[in-house]
């Protein structure tokens, strides 16, 4: 049977119940998990609670994360201590369906497939959607959106709240990269696995990454996470993490997905929207305006993180993960990079 490592990268004391929760689902999976690993991110009070809760469990592990704050360095930290033939990373807010792990198992008897992504959906603390928030915008809220590839099909990247890799990938590549992603209290940034993926898919042009939209976790959004004030500020956020991305790896391959979803899924859903207020439904107007409101945002975020990368020479770290055997092979790869043992990739 495949083994499987989970890493479940938590930092805060608010999420007590959310992240025994998650670790719970691991436990009850139908496939069962070969240990699962909680990596507290500079929190002392919530590290030792941890570890007295999980004192006597023995599949479940608690670690404190070895790098700098911040999830690439703990997710890293997870990957150093793990010992599965795959490494899964599930949020800390999240609970998994029961075959999460068996239908990753199942995508990695191709050995061409380097990563395998699930579904993520949303469990709004209000009990349902909010009637403006539009479906194309839930990556704001870390889960699945319309217009993203569905089924078992091949994808650019895959996203790192319910995400899988072989763990060669990270001999291939190196480890997730420090400077791009959520760091504690910051701004809500992401595309760290984003940047990762294409790290891979470069280093190994034969490297499949699949999503597999069987593979089930819920994903606990709260009260504040439906207020437009959050998606506004994720959505520039979004922007600027993207900025990053596309100066390191290049704008063909950083923005690939994204002139699909802006110049096709958008637009379409603006359309729905107006055709619902036309029809007096229920915050047609709504989704509609937020759509427009969130592009803008996000644009306006690239243009500034471009503007701060070109003046500033803004950088972020490649590091290797202990264990691994070396960095990328192709000399492309991170454009700039001096390769994953910690130099800096130029931004």
């Amino acid at each position: 049977m495949t083994s499987i490592s989970v890493v479940v990268c938590v930092y805060t004391e608010d999420r007590w119940e959310d992240i025994l929760a998650a670790v719970s689902s691991v436990r009850a999976q139908s496939h069962k998990a070969h240990e699962t690993l909680l990596v507290v991110d500079h929190n002392t009070p919530l590290l030792d609670r941890l570890t007295r809760e999980y004192k006597e469990t023995g599949e479940v592990r608690v670690l404190a994360n070895a790098g700098p704050r911040g999830l690439s360095a703990g997710r890293n930290t997870g990957i150093a201590e793990s010992s599965g033939e795959i490494v899964a990373f599930l949020d800390d807010d999240a609970v998994a369906e029961r075959d999460w792990l068996l239908r990753f198992a199942e995508g990695y008897t191709d050995p061409k497939v380097f990563a395998v992504g699930g579904r993520t959906l949303p469990a709004w603390a209000s009990g349902r959607r909010p009637v403006w928030f539009p479906e194309e915008f839930d990556w704001v809220v870390g889960c699945m959106y319309r217009g993203h590839p569905t089924g078992r099909v091949r994808v650019r990247n895959v996203l790192g709240g319910n995400a899988s890799f072989r763990r060669t990938a990270f001999d291939v590549a190196g480890g997730f990269a420090n400077g791009i992603g959520r760091d504690g209290d910051k701004l809500p940034l992401g595309c760290e696995e984003t940047e990762l993926c294409i790290r891979l898919t470069r280093a190994r042009p034969d490297a499949v990454l699949l999503i597999d939209d069987r593979a089930i976790i819920h994903h606990r959004v709260p009260a504040a996470r439906e207020r437009f004030a959050y998606f506004r500020t994720r959505a520039y956020a979004e922007g600027l993490s993207k900025a990053l991305v596309a100066r390191s790896v290049g704008a063909d391959k950083g923005l690939e997905s994204e002139r699909r979803y802006t110049t096709r899924v958008l637009p379409a859903g603006v359309g729905r929207g107006l055709r619902d207020a036309l029809l007096a439904r229920p915050g047609g107007a709504g989704r509609a305006g937020a759509i427009v409101a969130g592009v803008a945002a996000a644009a306006g975020g690239y243009l500034v993180g471009s503007a701060r990368a070109r003046r500033s020479g803004a950088t972020f770290s490649i590091v290797d993960v202990p264990g691994a055997a070396s960095g990328p092979t192709d000399p492309g790869a991170g454009r700039g990079a001096k390769g994953p043992g910690g130099g800096e990739a130029a931004a």
